[in-house]
């Protein structure tokens, strides 16, 4: 019998979670979030504007908020999200992104709204997300963009959640892994895209990928090369690949400060 990939393992309770959203109206959804105090109404932040790497100008961070993964276990379970994301903003990051899935990352929606609150630059819902149902949610939490992973997402589904983010006004930061994902990303329209080291299915990385896919990015797609980084050497790697940007979580996360970590990383 084979046994089921971490990312499959997670996209079966994803598919319970939408459909638990999906039995709930909207405007009961909405409802419930103004008593809960947890919509939000601020205006979005561009991540694509912030990400964005002008010429000759440093490689921009996505830093992550990041309490647990399926490859490391815990990491920092009893982290404050908004501290963290003050003391990320503090170090220069560009945006933030937040884990939102529980299971598997010990993340919570929960997270965004404050986080958005207790600053001024992006906030990145990052979850695998597989209904449009979920862009809602995350737009009400108050995420200014979305993770869509093309690996979670065959067919007409990535083209689909690409219209919702578009409908609800939100950007999609639409992340591959291969050749192929990349192409179909692109494909699909995506104007941020994330070129992931680890293979899901495996959690092997390959650290060249970045350098093997920024060569069919068009120049008006933001590139974003995540996992597997952890010195400035990384960065800068990345940088004359041709990314605008890195996004780091767990080689911060796990520094005694997640804002010095990133200070000395971006230093």
């Amino acid at each position: 019998m084979t046994v089921p990939s971490i990312l499959e393992r997670i996209l079966v309770n994803k598919r319970v979670e939408a459909a638990a959203l999906r039995a709930v109206a909207p405007t009961d959804r909405v409802i419930a979030a103004l008593q809960a105090g947890t919509l939000v109404k601020e205006p979005k932040r561009s991540l694509v504007a912030a990400l964005r790497r002008p010429s000759g100008a440093p490689v921009r961070v996505l830093a992550e908020i990041k309490r647990a993964s399926p490859s490391a276990g815990a990491i920092r379970l009893d982290a404050d999200p908004v501290a963290i994301a003050r003391e990320y903003e503090a170090a220069g990051a560009a945006a933030i992104s937040v884990l939102t899935e529980r299971e598997f990352f010990a993340g919570d929606i929960a997270f965004l709204g404050p986080c958005k609150r207790a600053t001024r630059i992006p906030i990145l819902r990052k979850d695998f997300l597989i209904d449009p149902e979920q862009v809602y949610e995350g737009m009400m939490f108050g995420a200014d963009a979305v993770l869509l992973i093309v690996a979670a997402l065959p067919g007409d589904d990535l083209a689909a959640m690409l219209q919702a983010t578009r409908n609800c006004r939100v950007e999609a930061l639409v992340e591959a892994h291969t050749l192929e994902e990349a192409d179909r990303a692109l494909e699909a329209g995506a104007t941020l895209l994330g070129v992931n080291h680890r293979d899901l299915h495996t959690f092997a990385i390959d650290m060249t990928l970045t350098e093997q896919i920024a060569k069919r990015v068009p120049a008006d797609v933001v590139l974003v090369a995540e996992s597997g980084i952890k010195t400035n050497g990384d960065v800068r790697r990345m940088g004359d690949a041709g990314a605008d940007a890195v996004l780091v979580g767990e080689q911060l996360m796990r520094a005694p400060s997640p804002g010095a970590a990133l200070a000395e990383l971006l230093r």
